[in-house]
């Protein structure tokens, strides 16, 4: 496996400085976020297709350091009913053609969430039981058959001839595929092209143990992020792991994204990765640093620490 870090964490840093901050982390790869809901300015896919040059210049500039491109990271929404939805598939579909472009084979993303029936105007992440009440078991195939089917069976279409090999999608809350269970239903409709960017962060919180995750997923993990949580004593016990506070409202969440290691420990992370190299995965190990416990410096680099120290190389 090779360490790489997600750049929207260096969105503060111009282009060169980001990469020149990279080679001093010691990693070997960046994941080049740009598009959806990311506000990263180094990798803008629609900006790159309509300058060449700029293109290359960029890409001179990543070699020169040498480092690689990880995966193309584009998180978003495509299956929102609203102009978001629509804005975001076409950021999609323009990173998927610059990934086909410069040779980068995995796209990092989001499977999307629907409104829960024609005419909704909103996403619904359907969590609750879907036998009850009697409306949920024709909302659940409304999602899946009427929207998700359709979407991902063309976006494999599309990034089969524009070159890619991969969809990594990130097992995020508020998205039709949210873990494994999820994953698989998306993937046994529309092929293996799609599978999971592992992220354990997210399993943590949602109280599955990302091992065993890893394990059921074998083959159909595509990416992988490097993000802890730690799940806070006392307060969870209090009111569950079901948390709507501001992300930043640390000290009262019953749960936080910490960095690597302030979560689980590192005999827990030299576990996780063995067993996703176990499992057939080989690749890239992305940091994604959202911890606001401690400054940003500090959790990059203490994350970069931990998984130096845990993954197999």
């Amino acid at each position: 496996m090779k360490l790489s870090i997600c750049t929207d964490v260096m969105g503060n840093l111009s282009f060169t400085d980001m990469l020149d901050k990279c080679v001093e982390l010691g990693v070997e790869g960046i994941e080049m976020t740009g598009g959806g809901w990311s506000s990263g300015p180094h990798f803008r896919a629609d900006a790159l297709l309509a300058d060449k040059q700029l293109l290359k210049t960029k890409l001179k500039e990543i070699e020169a350091r040498g480092l690689q491109i990880a995966a193309l990271n584009c998180s978003a929404n495509p299956l929102d009913p609203g102009a978001m939805g629509a804005r975001h598939l076409k950021e999609m579909k323009e990173t998927i053609t610059l990934a086909g472009e410069i040779g980068v084979e995995t796209i990092v993303t989001m499977s999307g969430l629907p409104e829960a029936a024609p005419g909704d105007t909103v996403p619904n992440w359907l969590v609750y039981t879907k036998s009850w009440p009697d409306e949920m078991p024709e909302r659940d195939r409304y999602q899946w058959e009427d929207r998700a089917f359709p979407l991902w069976h063309d976006l494999v279409d599309f990034g089969k001839k524009a070159g890619i090999k991969r969809y990594a999608l990130e097992n995020f809350s508020a998205m039709l595929v949210w873990n494994p269970e999820t994953l698989f239903r998306l993937r046994n409709e529309v092929g293996d092209m799609v599978g999971m960017n592992l992220d354990p962060s997210h399993l943590m919180w949602m109280g599955a143990e990302p091992i065993a995750s890893a394990r059921a997923l074998g083959a159909a993990i595509h990416h992988c992020h490097g993000k802890d949580t730690r799940i806070e004593r006392g307060l969870c016990d209090v009111n569950g792991l079901l948390e709507l506070k501001e992300v930043t409202d640390v000290a009262n969440r019953s749960w936080n994204y910490v960095a690597v290691g302030a979560g689980r420990d590192l005999q827990w992370w030299k576990e996780f990765f063995s067993v996703v190299g176990m499992c057939g995965y080989n690749g890239w190990v992305s940091l994604e640093m959202e911890d606001f416990t401690m400054s940003t410096e500090a959790g990059i680099q203490s994350s970069i620490d931990a998984l130096k120290a845990t993954i197999i190389r």
